[in-house]
């Protein structure tokens, strides 16, 4: 394995001598400004057909044909966001193969996604091409009106872009200009009272060498959950210079505002949610999903985040590009919130315990991708080479603190009946911290063409990573301590793939990966990176006969050096998880205007090395092992009803466990949703229902003290207009 990889590695920096590119960036040509119309970008950023994208760059940072990277790759247009009527980019995923979304509920603070088994929100999150590496509370948030597209690499992918988590990563694609006027605004409420307008607005110069775009929305209202109301809004400007067709760049810039309550229907107790709650043969059944727990006098949620960044692409006149891409961001968090910690051994047999919490967070990225990438021609092979340098740096400053321990008091409540304002236990700082993360990767991609239908992809890249933590004096100690930690390690891709005459394209990929993850073990010394390797075979298939994206993919992964708990706060990273699975998923535009799409997901995720020896071969609670999903929508065109849509769709969510121990599950659940439409000329109005039959479930458990309730069912009606 190690001289499979070493191989890759050493083939994908052998570059083809570079002299005509050097000779070209001597000898310049000045050209005139070039008037772009219409123009949508090159398929990998812009818009998706219906729902079958047929470029991305997330799998390869070349503008790639799907079906040509040796991954399974799954985007969500903005059709297909919309059709869903999805309000948050989590939502957007549910119908995705291999991703389990929202498995916490519906948080209306954090996208929560789960790709292959693992947690992908720390250090799987991107953002055009860009990490967006979350630590504690310090995260991003990104509002899913402002994307153009979602797209999902599943598997490793740190021989492209550096750690990152090891199930697969999912990139945020931004609505970007693209030299046509647009003028777009829609507005929409639900149910429970929560209204929104947003607004695309766009256009370009009279020279066609600089186009803008401006998208925006602002929120507010109460929620499904009793207490939970507020306000969020963004701004994210962009402007595109394009002086000549070889030269391009784009500024895009984003503010985004939260100031909200906390939502209910988390952290709370397997019996009461899963089961009843049964007391001394007194059964007092199962607490309301929308009841809240916290004290409203005191619960707050509040984001200030802003983001600028830049795209620049120069294309020469020998095919070869050079690429830098730039985005710094930061955000400031203050959280308060009151939460429960199962069922109170103080109070009565229907109080719940609590925790007083808070935190102050402020989170600060910065990131830039420089690529060169140029196509050469040896003999009967045809070469795209890729090979670039990025650069990531992370800061957080937090204070994090909770409510001292008595063991007479727990800030009981009563889970049937609450009451609030009751006294709390004071918070103290049991956290105070300020920690920088850096990591510097240099990357090579070579992917060849030969034969009749023959691809092969080869990436090598190494990473050298830098970690700093200094921790300030808390409540509990009156010491400060500093420590730091230098990591690097080497990461590979090989890939094959062959191209047949109907469509059907074979492949199978080998990678490994590199994740650096901060956290201290049992002895105090900061963990190692993680690592590990993933095979996955499979098919990919695109009908001649009909606009359509098919991929069959079955992987088998291993995550090592995972922490693994030693006592109830202190880890040992001697950790193993093996994921292993089977994923189809099917996107077919039958018509412009019926669309169907299919996914079909089973795990097999088992821990094979753990510092509790009776964890081995348990199956990691949250994640369920068997998901499906399908959905269609349709529109007529005719007579009186032209432009009438209807869409629908089910998906199906498996058991998954509660603990690792594999003691008690969450059972499956199966769910609808129903659209309905009418769209006239330049205006249409949408009504998009999700638990179409109001099933009460829970949508993961992470040990018994913490469920969380899956979403009830919810109307939105929206109508938009262009002009």
């Amino acid at each position: 394995m190690k001289a499979l990889l070493a191989a890759s590695v050493a083939a994908a920096a052998m570059i083809p001598p570079m002299a005509a590119f050097a000779q070209s960036v001597q000898t310049s040509t000045q050209l005139e400004p070039v008037v772009v119309e219409g123009e949508a970008g090159d398929g990998a950023t812009g818009p998706v057909k219906g729902v079958v994208a047929k470029k991305s760059r997330t799998g390869s940072k070349t503008a790639t044909d799907i079906k040509d990277i040796p991954q399974s790759v799954s985007v969500v247009g903005r059709q297909e966001i919309d059709d869903q009527g999805a309000q948050k980019a989590d939502e957007a995923l549910r119908y995705t193969a291999g991703v389990f979304a929202q498995p916490f509920g519906p948080d209306s603070d954090t996208n929560w996604l789960y790709i292959r088994g693992f947690q992908a929100t720390a250090t799987g999150t991107y953002m055009d091409g860009l990490q967006l590496f979350s630590y504690g509370f310090g995260g991003f948030y990104v509002d899913s009106f402002g994307l153009e597209r979602i797209e999902v690499l599943k598997g490793p992918a740190s021989v492209l872009y550096g750690g990152s988590n090891p199930g697969g990563l999912v990139n945020y694609v931004s609505k970007r200009p693209d030299f046509e006027r647009t003028r777009y605004v829609e507005t929409g409420v639900n149910d429970a009272g929560n209204v929104y307008l947003g607004f695309d607005i766009g256009d370009v110069a009279k020279d066609g060498a600089v186009s803008y775009r401006m998208t925006g929305k602002v929120a507010g209202g109460d929620t499904y959950s009793d207490l939970q109301n507020g306000w969020r809004g963004f701004i994210s400007p962009s402007i595109t210079w394009k002086p000549d067709e070889a030269t391009t760049l784009t500024i895009l810039a984003n503010y985004s505002h939260i100031d909200e309550n906390h939502n209910g229907g988390s952290f709370l107790p397997y019996d009461g949610t899963v089961v009843d709650h049964i007391v001394g043969g007194v059964n007092y059944g199962r607490i309301d999903p929308d009841a809240n727990f916290t004290e409203p006098s005191i619960d707050l949620y509040k984001r200030e985040q802003g983001s600028i960044g830049y795209e620049f692409e120069h294309e020469f006149d020998n095919d070869w590009t050079v690429r830098s891409n730039a985005r710094f961001t930061a955000a400031d968090i203050n959280e308060v919130s009151v939460y429960p910690n199962g069922w109170s051994t103080i109070g009565g047999p229907t109080d719940l315990a609590r925790i007083n919490f808070d935190h102050d967070t402020t989170a600060k990225t910065f990131l830039v991708d420089n690529q060169i990438e140029g196509k050469v021609v040896t003999g009967a092979v045809e070469h795209t080479i890729l090979a670039g340098s990025d650069f990531k740096y992370y800061n957080i400053d937090q204070v994090q603190s909770s409510g001292l321990y008595d063991e007479n008091y727990d800030n009981p409540i009563d889970a049937f009946h609450p009451v609030y304002g009751s006294p709390l236990t004071p918070r103290v700082s049991y956290l105070n911290q300020d920690l920088t993360q850096k990591q510097l990767g240099f990357y090579a991609q070579d992917q060849l063409r030969f034969g009749d239908g023959w691809l092969v992809t080869l990436n090598g890249r190494y990473d050298r990573g830098w970690l700093d933590a200094d921790n300030r004096p808390t409540y509990y100690s009156s010491s400060s301590s500093s420590q730091s930690q230098i990591v690097g390690d080497f990461s590979g891709r090989a890939g094959l793939a062959y191209e047949f005459d109907n469509g059907v394209i074979p492949y199978a990929s080998v990678a490994t990966f590199f994740n650096p993850i901060i956290g201290t073990d049992a002895l105090g010394n900061l963990f190692k990176p993680e690592e590990g390797t993933q095979y996955e075979v499979g098919v990919k298939y695109v009908p001649t006969f009909v606009d359509g994206l098919f991929t069959l993919s079955l992987f088998d992964l291993t995550r090592q050096n995972v922490p693994s708990n030693v006592t109830l706060f202190t880890q040992m990273q001697t950790g193993e998880v093996r994921s292993r699975g089977v994923e189809l998923e099917g996107k077919v535009n039958v018509t412009d205007d019926f669309r169907v799409t299919g996914a079909f997901t089973a795990y097999d995720i088992d821990i094979t090395k753990d510092a509790n020896p009776a964890l081995i071969g348990k199956t990691p609670f949250i994640v369920p092992e068997v998901m499906a999903s399908a959905s269609v929508d349709y529109t007529f065109r005719g007579d009186w009803y032209d432009g009438i849509s209807i869409g629908g769709g089910l998906r199906y969510v498996g058991s998954s466990w509660a603990d690792n121990e594999n003691t008690a599950k969450v059972p499956a659940v199966t769910l609808a949703g129903l659209k309905l439409g009418y769209e006239k000329e330049n205006w249409g109005i949408d009504l998009n229902i999700t638990n179409l039959f109001d099933k009460t479930y829970v949508s993961s458990c992470q040990t018994t003290l913490t469920c969380s309730y899956g979403e009830g069912r919810s109307f939105k009606l929206k109508a938009h207009t262009t002009w």
